[in-house]
């Protein structure tokens, strides 16, 4: 049974229908060459606060085939933080990334390393950027964009083994970072070796991830390493797709976080997990066949939550018990969390169609206009 709170618009289409009529209006880069070489649109959310996020704009725009070329792009800079644009096209993997070694870098073997630097973006291009079993980590590095790419099966387990098994891992004093249109996946959870798809911890914010596809994983990612870690936030998480993840999508501990117009299908276990005095504001989202999608969970230290305009299709929920507080069944808000930068969020009965549309690397980098 469907259950819906607070909507904001009054869209009653059923998902097939919105998909079949085809009615939802996008905002599509013009086709150009320059178009195809360089990002596509502009940091949102939280990563354009705090100075915004515009990555190598402005700097020298370079092609990398494999990791090796991609970590000689980094150290060939003047400084470790002169901008520049990496396009990157073909399969990077643990054999063809090596480390290399730079006055402007600090690079390793078997990951992608973008550590003390600043001003870089990655973004796929041509027939597309697949990260195979290689996981890009970001450290004590500022203003970085990454889109258009795929990174896929990063183990830390097993063989072989990247980023302590993160596709994305951003850790100790981190700031401003967008990552958008990108595809993160693994083939499953932590006995198979996999940890996180999008993980943040020891002082990271200013971030957001919009307009990509997490799925086929045992975590989605956090916000915050343990308990004691609540030195991050300010991240922003919209038109996303959480697809057959058992938890986290995210966890926060400490800080602030925003959720919104994010599609959530077939999550196993447990969702957004506000802990640890964590406060987060969720809104506009679509909750589908899943469990336990917002609340605090495995803990007895406490986050916060304010939700606007969701819908909960088919969503099952826990028992409140020690450790086990769930929103639902019918979620009202626990606190209020004020957003500093304008933004217009789609009527959740949208979502599904917008993000079907959108999301994801090697999807065209379009965009939602809003009209839905």
């Amino acid at each position: 049974m469907r259950t819906r709170v607070s909507p904001r618009v009054g869209v009653t289409t059923t998902l097939l229908a919105v998909v079949a009529a085809s009615g939802v209006a996008l905002s599509m880069p013009e086709a150009s060459a320059e178009a195809s070489t360089s990002v596509t649109g502009t940091a949102s959310g939280y990563a354009g606060e705090n100075g915004g996020t515009t990555g190598g704009e402005g700097g020298e725009t370079v092609r990398a085939g494999t990791g090796t070329e991609i970590h000689e792009a980094l150290c060939s800079r003047a400084s470790e933080d002169t901008p520049i644009t990496i396009e990157v096209e073909g399969t990077i993997n643990h054999g063809n990334t090596s480390k290399v070694s730079g006055d402007s870098c600090n690079t390793a073997d078997d990951v992608i390393e973008l550590k003390q630097i600043s001003n870089v973006t990655l973004v796929g291009v041509g027939d597309g950027a697949v990260f195979d079993q290689l996981g890009i980590h970001i450290r004590e590095s500022s203003n970085i964009i990454i889109q258009n790419v795929t990174v896929r099966n990063v183990k830390k387990s097993g063989s072989p083994t990247s980023n302590g098994g993160d596709a994305i891992g951003m850790e100790k004093d981190v700031r401003n970072v967008w990552v958008d249109h990108v595809t993160l996946e693994a083939s499953g959870g932590e006995d198979e070796g996999y940890d996180g798809l999008f993980d943040m911890k020891n002082n990271t914010q200013y971030v957001t991830l919009s307009h990509s596809v997490l799925r086929d994983s045992g975590r989605g990612g956090l916000v915050g390493s343990s308990e004691s870690d609540t030195s991050n936030g300010f991240v922003t998480y919209h038109h996303n797709l959480y697809e057959n993840i058992d938890s986290r999508t995210p966890l926060l501990r400490g800080g602030v976080g925003h959720v919104f117009n994010n599609h959530y299908v077939s999550v196993h276990e447990s969702g957004i997990n506000s802990r640890a005095g964590a406060r987060v504001r969720v809104e506009n989202n679509y909750f589908q066949d899943s469990k336990d999608v917002l609340g605090t969970f495995y803990t007895d230290e406490a986050g916060y939550w304010q939700v606007d305009g969701n819908v909960f299709e088919n969503v099952t929920w826990s028992e409140p018990g020690d450790e086990t507080n769930p929103a639902g069944p019918d979620p009202e808000s626990t606190t209020t969390v004020d957003i500093p930068y304008s933004y217009a969020p789609d009527g959740a009965d949208c979502v599904p169609s917008v993000v079907s549309e959108v999301a994801g690397a090697d999807n065209g980098v379009r965009f939602p206009d809003g009209t839905c």
